[in-house]
């Protein structure tokens, strides 16, 4: 659309309008009502962009001087690399590092010339010429049949000295994308010297190094890929080291690497752990906390499952403690919600992994079932209504693999019944913790508990004795009710009389032996019959206080 189209356009919307108003003004006057600003004062919102040329052309410069200065500086970077790592046949092995090195000074000198004029082009250019001293460090050794230095520890000193230079020389221009490209480059230098040791040593040296420049400098963007760095160098020395020239093979040695992935953990926490107590956590935090977290968790479960199996127990046991006092700490120290959920949750799904590694199956399930109650609380511990909810999933999950997993039910089915009332119980008993408003999470541990009972009952005894358990649980239920003075129980109760009685109707006349149906229904007679006196003894009195 040409200027004049545009113009047109613009005529007529304010004609239009124009007519709308006066239509409105009439109206008004029919009415008698007050009217509303005139023309003169009437501001017409602009429906055009009236800096369409101005925003264009600063676009334009943005992509001109920035955009092509950093894509210009990469594309001549890699055609540098491409150019260091090329074969010379006929040449001396040290010429390309001498190009290499030359090219890195001039890369300097121009950096320096252009500080003041040309300042955004000055800071890429020192990056590139950053980067090429590592390379032409690097072809001193490798991508050379004749290399100019064979001894490969010589090799690995020069590069982890180039990495620190660069490291040195990125803390002092306050460039976080210097210093982001000098760990990388130091994290590399160690694979490439495929010493365990000095990889796992080096890696928490970087651990320490971003902690430090982030409390320092509040180089927030710079710790989370601090912390994805570290996690995907382990990860990479742990499938074989490949860039060292390795196969791609599991390692299996040291035993150390899981102690110092916990290391690391500990580590970026402890640089997370920032701001005042009970201060709303920030975004960022949160991403660190999570990435911290999850990488070490599963690295740690990957590592110690494939080839640490033996250590796997205690590995995983260590873990959780691990995570679970990092939980605390942050519950102390910041009251927070979210850093203390993922290390608390993570530190219940590590010793659920210890727990089935260290137990025989169904033995693990019971231990399973009965750490929810740990869970439970340390939860209102924490007051957090998340661990709570996410516990009682994975209650059931666990609950439900069990049957699906377990051949034949057995006494173990129990243990999850019992551990249902208990933590309700104890949901019950410190309710204040959570400022529960209702009681939907004790409703469901106690659901739970109504229909475990009866399951289990069902498959462990004796088919002629199902109604006597069942009743005998119900009474039980009345018995709790008593003590515990809480009337949820005497519905529990009653749910269960109802249950069996259904039972003896559906199942016991049919199904049963004469005798143990003749007791089943007489015990189940007069124990309804006994409840029932008592209620009406029970309604009487109530009657009499009121009178």
């Amino acid at each position: 659309m040409d200027s004049s189209s545009e113009h047109e356009v613009n005529n007529q919307l304010i004609a239009y309008l124009k007519n709308l108003e006066t239509r409105i003004s009439l109206i008004e006057k029919k009415l008698n009502l007050e009217n509303i600003p005139s023309e003169d004062n009437f501001e017409l919102p602009s429906f055009i962009p009236q800096n369409i040329s101005e925003r264009a052309d600063s676009l334009e410069t943005q992509i001109g001087q920035f955009w092509f200065a950093k894509a210009g500086i990469v594309i001549l970077a890699i055609g540098i690399i491409f150019l260091m790592t090329f074969p010379y046949q006929n040449l001396p092995s040290f010429f390309p590092s001498l190009v290499g090195f030359i090219l890195a000074g001039i890369l300097f000198l121009l950096s320096n010339y252009w500080k003041k004029s040309l300042q955004f082009i000055s800071q890429y250019i020192f990056g590139g010429g950053l980067l090429l001293l590592y390379f032409s460090t690097l072809r001193l050794h490798f991508f050379s049949a004749n290399p100019a230095i064979e001894n490969r520890t010589l090799e690995l000193f020069l590069l982890l000295a180039v990495s620190v230079i660069h490291i040195s020389v990125s803390y002092k221009r306050r460039s976080t994308y210097l210093m982001a490209f000098g760990i990388t480059l130091l994290s590399m230098s160690t694979l490439i010297g495929n010493n365990s040791w000095l990889i796992f040593f080096t890696l928490m040296l970087v651990s320490g190094l971003s902690v430090y420049l982030k409390q320092k400098l509040n180089w927030n963007s710079f710790y989370t890929f601090a912390i994805l760095l570290v996690y995907f160098i382990h990860f990479i020395w742990f499938i074989g080291n490949p860039v060292a020239g390795n196969k791609i093979a599991l390692q299996s040695s040291p035993l150390f690497n899981i102690y110092s992935l916990l290391i690391y953990a500990l580590i970026y926490a402890y640089g997370n752990l920032s701001g005042k107590r009970g201060e709303r956590e920030s975004v960022i935090t949160i991403l660190n906390t999570m990435f911290n977290s999850i990488l070490c968790f599963f690295l740690l479960l990957i590592i110690s499952l494939t080839k640490f199996s033996v250590t796997a127990a205690i590995s995983e046991l260590i873990g959780s403690l691990v995570f679970l006092f990092l939980s605390v700490i942050y519950y102390e120290k910041r009251k927070s919600k979210y850093s203390t959920f993922f290390y608390a949750i993570l530190g219940y799904t590590a010793l659920s992994v210890a727990i089935v590694n260290s137990f025989p199956k169904p033995d693990y399930f019971v231990w399973l079932s009965w750490q929810s109650i740990i869970v439970v609380a340390t939860a209102l511990w924490f007051r957090s209504k998340i661990i709570i909810v996410a516990n009682f999933i994975m209650y059931l999950i666990i609950f439900f693999s069990y049957l699906v997993l377990e051949e034949k039910i057995g006494v173990t089915a129990l243990s999850f019944g019992i551990v249902a009332l208990i933590s309700a119980r104890i949901l019950n008993w410190q309710k204040h913790r959570l400022d529960l408003k209702t009681d939907a999470m004790r409703l469901s541990y106690l659901g739970s508990a109504f229909f475990i009972f009866p399951y289990a009952l069902y498959h462990i005894v004796p088919k002629d004795y199902v109604a006597l358990s069942w009743t005998i649980v119900a009474i039980g239920y009345y018995v709790m009710s008593i003590i515990l003075k809480n009337k949820k129980y005497r519905w529990l109760a009653i749910l269960t009389f109802l249950l069996t009685v259904l039972y003896i109707l559906f199942v016991g006349t049919t199904n049963l032996d004469p005798s143990y149906r003749i007791i089943s229904f007489m015990f189940l007679g007069i124990v309804l019959l006994v409840i029932s006196i008592l209620y009406a003894k029970r309604k009487k009195g109530s009657d009499l206080i009121n009178n």
